[in-house]
């Protein structure tokens, strides 16, 4: 049976006016839609604002709705090893082995009332991935996600690995047209907010544009706040297995 392949790259810009539209990292990812409904994202993340973090995830998720299989995550701060980890996903738990600098070696499991709906292991291209939660028969407006999961709850994904429950709204503006360094795509644009009180420090205003179509893919998102920075997808190539 044949699968699919989508491989594309992602740029981050800064927005502040003393950086405006200077590079400030990447994202090569590879999204493998195999024939028993699973997808695996590999994605491979730089920042280099410093501390400079360098970061590789493998997750496993449901391609009907995104909630998650299994995860491993390897990140790297400022040059140097910060964390590494497993985590599983069950019908009513999350499980985690993991290393990092703050914690050492940790244990985690925690009970759920129902499957885990998301993971966010911080690749740009899972915020896209994110928004296949929002129900679009309820049209645009706002939609209450909970039973969330992070690998870490520090913005840029610089902290951990490690299992931290969370929760906040998906917005659903509308539909557009959206051309970016990679073409020219119908989209669909989505908004995260309510994350005040859900996370250490609230996450700055953050818009995301997908492809209008069952892949979701990341054309663009933008963070306003503190981060004022800009995601572009720039280079996006699909493949169909014999």
């Amino acid at each position: 049976m044949s699968h699919k392949i989508i491989r594309g790259t992602i740029q981050y810009t800064s927005q502040k006016s003393d950086r405006l539209g200077q590079e400030r990292g990447r994202e090569l990812f590879t999204l493998t839609q195999q024939p028993d409904g699973v997808d695996v994202l590999l994605a491979h993340c730089e920042i280099d604002d410093s501390p400079k973090v360098v970061r590789d995830v493998s997750l496993a998720l449901w391609h009907k709705d995104s909630s998650p299989i299994d995860c491993s995550v390897r990140l790297s701060v400022g040059g140097r090893f910060e964390g590494s980890g497993w985590m599983r996903f069950g019908e009513n738990y999350a499980e985690a082995e993991t290393i990092n600098q703050r914690d050492g070696r940790l244990t985690q499991r925690i009970e759920t009332s129902s499957p885990v709906r998301w993971l966010q292991a911080h690749p740009i291209v899972g915020d896209a991935l994110l928004m296949r939660l929002y129900p679009l028969s309820h049209g645009p407006g706002v939609y209450p996600v909970e039973n969330i999961f992070l690998t870490s709850p520090d913005h840029r994904g610089a902290t951990g690995p490690l299992l931290y429950q969370t929760q906040f709204h998906l917005v659903y503006v509308g539909d557009e047209s959206v051309q970016v360094a990679a073409g020219t795509f119908k989209a669909r644009h989505f908004q995260v907010t309510g994350t005040a009180g859900n996370l250490p420090e609230e996450h700055p205003p953050y818009d995301i544009w997908c492809t209008a179509d069952d892949d979701y893919i990341l054309l663009k998102a933008g963070a306003g706040g503190y981060m004022q920075t800009h995601y572009e997808l720039v280079e996006l190539e699909r493949i169909t297995s014999p």
